[in-house]
Order: structure tokens, then sequence, then C-alpha cells
């Protein structure tokens, strides 16, 4: 360049030096080119190059400047993660004590987010025990600036208690303080639970309820505590270094069990003791049962344990010993074994009572049967003769007849109270059999107004059935059902005035019950007569009046109807009447059988038998019950009748004449009743020929056990003459059909004869 001082341009030449500066960002050394006047014979060419070597220089000095920047700010980034992420609590304090800046360890200690716990004051989180304690922390910080620690107890926003440890220290500025905090919560929960355990095992080391006993190498008591001094009557003072475990233990239960514990007997330290020294090989646990002696004599039994303690060198140092009094569990396991022996001599005896009851059961079953069978047996003859002679041909005289029908209510009263007091004895032994099938209210209904009609009509009573809108069907049994009716309206009649009236009603409940009212006329009942209302033989003081009984009817029913699942009550006035009700479960109409046998097995074209004649075998070895039944048949010019009193002869008889029908006794000589029927089902000859049963044996399972053995009836004996006609041109019908193979199954049954 050249410069013109007087307005000319000459050319003046320049020097260039370099003058050194300090960067104050940097703090590092710079040169800056500094222009002069050269002389003017320097030539250009030569200050082009010093400027290209200083813009070269100023260059590198810019990329270190950069380098250092971006380590400055490595490091700054590098600590900020430090401290963010450091795994102990870091604050900033202020004089104060307001939280300036935390990291994330601090902020979860605390339990909130970083940015809501600035002006946060940090004692606000202290437990208030240790709010002063902190606070002379911060002042003693601030004061001398030292590095000071502390513990304590804090609740954080969540509710959390924590124990921390911490460590402050003041900044250069004074202004605040530095603090790191270590969560200690888990040491310091160990460290109370660790106190508690060992004030827990000091109570149970000095408490009475078991004694704990340490001995050395050789076996002398070392240890002996406040449980051992309680429970064997010494105090420590006077065995520890003197007496071994075996001074004060029974010596033939130890000497006994020396050689599982392993035990060696020294000389005697004291008078009646003698040394023991344990020399245990295993250096575990080991339980027995010894007995101690107390101070005062007395035995203690015990459950020792003995453990082996070793020194670092797995030398035997001594041995442990935990006796536990056992004095309890000896009552205790004596007590069971008594208790066991007795159990097992009750059980003896129980076993014995229940043969004994079985037997007396059986032996009552059959007393019953046999009873029923030799009532019923002469009865029969009475009734049956009294029937044929009722309707004999020229009939018989107006005397004659008044005499024929007392000896047939006489007899039929009888029956009845044969029949209430064996439905008594069976119910009460458990033995009776109730059946759970669906039936029509209606026909139940119908049958049992015809069976009472006749005795109402002669009482002057009026009844009054329902007409039910809605057919009603009940579970039940259809047997036991009629009973219950019959005893309830029989009732009603028997216990009403002349001219009197009884009303049936039926009527559905809500909770699927069908309930069934008979109210009467009659005297009625008292109060307290309606609390002895089904006393068995109590007739409520009518024991001496005009009406029979025996004062059980009732309780039959009641205990039938139970049975049933049903529920029966009353409802009484004197001078006005009473109503007995009861209540059955309501039941589903059940599908309708094709061309199936009504409730006695009748197919509605038995009601015209033809005309050809029929051939009856009866097979009875009472030759009054044989004659009742000749006589009956002889009445009847389509029948034949053929007789045998002897199983054996009844069956040939049948092979060879090959009867429509059999009627068949089970009490027989030779074999019985029921060997006859099988010998026929299983005769290809005989096996199409229908067979009823007509027997004394009237017991519910008499009757059950007859129709499983394949019977097409069974009827009871006494017989009603009607009846017994209508089970026979029943059974004519079904043999002239040709359809009466051996049942497997039961057939429908005929009720017994009332």
């Amino acid at each position: 360049m050249c410069r013109s001082t007087n307005g000319d341009a000459m050319m003046r030449p320049l020097i260039i030096k370099n003058a050194k500066n300090m960067n104050p960002d940097t703090g590092l050394e710079t040169s800056e080119p500094q222009f002069d006047e050269i002389p003017s014979d320097m030539d250009a060419r030569s200050l082009l190059h010093q400027l290209q070597v200083h813009q070269l220089e100023l260059e590198m000095q810019g990329e270190e400047l950069r380098l250092a920047r971006e380590l400055a700010d490595a490091a700054t980034t590098h600590y900020a993660e430090l401290y963010d992420f450091a795994p102990i609590a870091y604050f900033t304090l202020t004089r104060d004590g307001a939280i300036g800046q935390t990291n994330l360890a601090g902020a979860a200690i605390l339990g909130k987010e970083r940015s809501k716990l600035k002006g946060q004051r940090f004692i606000s989180f202290v437990d208030t025990k240790d709010r002063r304690a902190f606070s002379v922390f911060l002042e003693t910080i601030f004061s001398d600036g030292n590095r000071e620690v502390m513990e304590l107890s804090m609740s954080n926003f969540r509710g959390e208690q924590r124990y921390l440890h911490l460590e402050g220290v003041g900044d250069v500025t004074g202004l605040n303080c530095r603090m790191a905090a270590t969560d200690i919560t888990q040491r310091h929960e160990a460290e109370e639970a660790l106190l508690k355990a060992s004030a827990l095992q000091n109570a149970i080391f000095n408490s009475a309820n078991f004694a704990s006993i340490a001995t050395d190498e050789n076996g002398v008591i070392q240890i002996f505590n406040v449980g051992a001094e309680r429970m064997l009557g010494y105090t420590a003072f006077e065995v520890m270094n003197k007496v071994t475990p075996a001074g004060i233990s029974n010596q033939k239960e130890v000497i006994a069990r020396a050689e599982s514990l392993s035990l060696e007997f020294g000389t005697p330290i004291a008078p009646g003791f003698e040394a023991l020294a344990f020399k245990a090989s295993r250096g575990i646990e080991d339980i027995y049962e010894l007995t101690y002696i107390r101070r005062d004599g007395s035995p203690l039994p015990a459950a020792v344990s003995v453990t082996a303690l070793f020194d670092a060198h797995e030398s035997i140092i001594g041995y442990l010993l935990i006796v536990t009094d056992n004095t309890s569990r000896k009552q205790i396991e004596q007590q069971r074994k008594e208790f066991e022996n007795s159990l097992k001599e009750k059980n003896i005896e129980l076993e014995l009572a229940k043969a004994v009851a079985e037997k007396a059961n059986l032996a009552k079953s059959e007393f019953l049967s046999s009873m029923s069978h030799e009532l019923r047996t002469p009865l029969n003859a009475v009734l049956g003769f009294a029937q044929l002679m009722a309707s004999d041909i020229p009939p018989p005289s107006a005397r004659q007849m008044l005499s024929i029908e007392q000896i047939l209510q006489a007899g039929w009263y009888l029956l009845r109270l044969i029949n209430e007091i064996l439905d008594l004895a069976i119910i009460e032994a458990g033995k009776v059999t109730i059946s759970q099938e669906a039936m029509s209210l209606s026909q139940v209904l119908k049958d049992s107004w015809a069976m009472v009609a006749p005795q109402a009509d002669k009482c002057g009573i009026t009844m009054t059935f329902p007409c039910l809108d809605v057919p009603l069907w009940i579970h039940g049994d259809q047997i036991r059902i009629k009973q219950v009716m019959i005893n309830l309206l029989s009732n009603a009649i028997k216990y009403n005035r002349n001219g009197g009236t009884v009303s049936m009603e039926c009527a559905m409940s809500l909770d699927n019950q069908v309930r069934i009212s008979i109210k009467d006329s009659g005297i009625g009942l008292a109060p307290e007569q309606l609390a002895q209302l089904f006393q068995p033989f109590n007739r409520l003081g009518q024991e001496n009046g005009s009406k029979e009984g025996t004062g059980i009817g009732l309780v039959v029913t009641k205990q039938l109807v139970e049975l049933m699942g049903g529920t029966i009550g009353v409802e009484s006035s004197v001078g006005i009447g009473s109503l007995f009700w009861v209540e059955f479960s309501a039941a589903d109409a059940p599908e309708p059988e094709a061309d199936g046998p009504d409730q006695y097995g009748q197919h509605e074209a038995t009601k015209h038998i033809p005309a050809s004649r029929h051939t009856l075998l009866y097979v009875e070895d009472n030759p009054a019950n044989l004659l009742l039944v000749e006589q009956l048949v002889a009445r009847r010019m389509d029948l034949t009748l053929l007789t045998a009193t002897e199983g054996n002869q009844g069956f040939q008889l049948a092979r060879s004449h090959q009867p429509d029908v059999i009627l068949l006794d089970i009490n027989l000589p030779g074999i019985s009743g029921l060997d006859v029927l099988k010998l026929l089902h299983e005769d290809p000859q005989t096996a199409h020929i229908p067979v009823m049963a007509l027997s004394a044996n009237a017991m519910p399972r008499d009757l059950e056990k007859g129709l499983e053995a394949g019977f097409l009836r069974y009827l009871t004996k006494p017989i009603k003459a009607m009846e017994f006609m209508d089970a026979l041109d029943a059974a004519f019908h079904i043999a002239a059909k040709n359809d009466f193979p051996p049942r497997l199954e039961p057939a429908p049954q005929i009720a017994r004869q009332q």
C-alpha cells in the first residue's frame, strides 16, 4: 500500500511485525500482525507470503479453541449425568433449608417430581422427633463449613417411612450447602428386628417354659437358666460347675439310653450324683425322652434336645441341653391310650349291641310276619264263610242276617286293628317301604269315597267332595295316601254327630304343595286334647265311649304322611268341629300308557269275560281256605277248580292239566310257594300260565318280595269276595290273550285288604 502526504501517489514500503496478545476467553496466547512502514525496497511478494503464514496460524488456533469448547461441554454433560443418575440422593439447600436442586435419587426418596420439590423446606419431611437435631445439623454446616453427618427418620409425600444417613458441607459462597442422603431403611429395620430377636431370645432363655442347660466338654453344668431352676427346683448356684445332667436325671433311663446318647460315666462329684461326659459324634441335635428327678424327689418326664458345641478347630467344647416339660404330653398320651382302649371296648359293645339289635329286629320282623299270618288265616275263614252265608241262595232269614252282619262287622274291625298295630310296629322298626310316584288326586279321592261311603250312610253323614276344575297330581305312595285319606275320613265320620257333615277341599299353595282339607261338624277338641292328639294309644277320653278304636290310627297317619315328605296339621274348636289337613308335593301328569292296565291291573275288557269255561288251579294246605275258595268258585258256572295241598303236587298238576290261572299260597309244606313259582317259570310247559299269590303273609316286604319274584298279583287274606272275583277275571282275560311271559320286573300290586 502507498500513502501520499502531499496528494502525490508516492509508494512507501511497509514492515509487518507480530504482536503477542492473551485471549481473555480461552487464556491462550495469540499473535496479530502490526503494520509499520517498511523500507521502500521491500518486495510486495514477501509481504504476501507473511500474510498467508499468519492466516494459517489463525486457523490452527481456531480449531484448538473449538476442541477445547467440545471437551468443556462433554465434561459439563458428564457431570450432570453423574449428578442426576447417582444412586445416592443429592440436595442443594439454602441457608433457610429450602431445596434448590436435587437429583433423581433425591426426588425418589421424597416421593415427588424434582420440579415440585424446588422451594420446599427439607425439614418439613423430617419426623417431629428428629427436627431439632436436623436444625442443629444445618446451623453447624453453615457456621463452620465442615462436613457433618447425622441419621434421621422422615416421611415422604407418599406417606412412606424412611430412615436416612445425611452428609452435608457448605459451598465457597456460604449461601448454600450440599447434602448427600443414603436410604438406610432396610438396615434400620434389620437392626430393630435384631434387637427384638435378642430381647425375645433373652426372654425365652430366662422363661420357665423350658430349661436351658449348657455344659463343658466334661458334662459339668455351666449355664442353668431360670426355666431350669423353676422346672427342676435347683438354683443355678447349687448346680453350676458342680453337677452333671445325669445327676438330676433318672439313672436307669439314662443308662438305658447310653448307647444312643454315647454317654460315659465317671466318678461321682457329689453324693448321689455321677459325672457324665457326653461324647457325641455327629454334632447335630438329638432329641430323647428322659425322666429327671426334681429337688423334692418327684419325677419330671422331659424331652431333651442335645447339641454338641465346637470351637474353631472343630473340637467339642461343650453341650447344649434344651429340656421341655413332657408331663402334659405324657398325660395326654395316657388319656389317649385310655380313650382308645375305652373306645375299643365301646366299639366291641356297640358291635355286640348292634348284632343283638339286628337279631331283635329280625326276630321282631319275623314275629310280626308270623303274627300277621296267624291272625289273618282264621279271619279269612271267619270273614270268607260269613260273606258266603250273606250271599247264599236262598238268602238267610232276617235274624240270621243280623247275626252274619255282626260277624262281618266284628271281623273287619278286628282286621283293621291288626293292620294298624302291624303298621305302627313296622314304621317304628324302620321297615316300612315307601314308593314315590305321580298320581291323580281325583282318582285318590274317588277311591277313598267309595271305601267310606257305606260308613257315612249308616251314620247319616252328608259328605261333600270337591269338583276339581284343573286336574291335580301329587307325589307319594298310592296305597299309603289312600290309607291316609281313609283314616282321616273315617275319623271325621266316627266322631261326628248324627246327621252331621264332612266336607273336603283341595287347593294349590304357592310353594308347589297340594293341600287337602277335611272338615267335620263333630264334637271338636280342646287345646289340651290337641296337644296329645298324636300320642299312641291315647283316645283323648273316648276310652269308655261307644266309639271303637285303639288310638293309633292318627299316629300311623302322621308317620306315613311324613315318610312321604308331606305335612299334617289340625285345627279344632269344642262344639264346632275339627279340620284336618295334609300337604303333599305337586307332580306333573305322567305320560299315558298305551293299552296298559289301570291301578288294579284290570283292562276295561275284563268287565265282560267270555262264557267259555276256565280252569283254576289252587295250591293251599289249609282245609278251611280250600273250602272257602271251592264254595266261591262253585258259584261261577264258567270255572273249574283243581286243588293241591303241597307244592310239588301243584307243579305236577300244572304240567299235566295246563290250567288257565294258578292261585298259589306262600307257606306250603315241602317247598314254598316262591319255589313253586320258580319251577313254573323255568318249565316251558307252564311258563305262560299267569300265577297269583293268595297268602296271609301281608307285611309290605312280603308283598314286595312276591311281586319281585314274578306273581301277576299278590292277594292277601282275608278275602273280600267281590274283589277276589274281579282279580280272577282280570287274570283269565290275560290268560286268554296269552300275554303273560315270566316277569322280570315287579307287577302292579293290589292293596292289602283293610
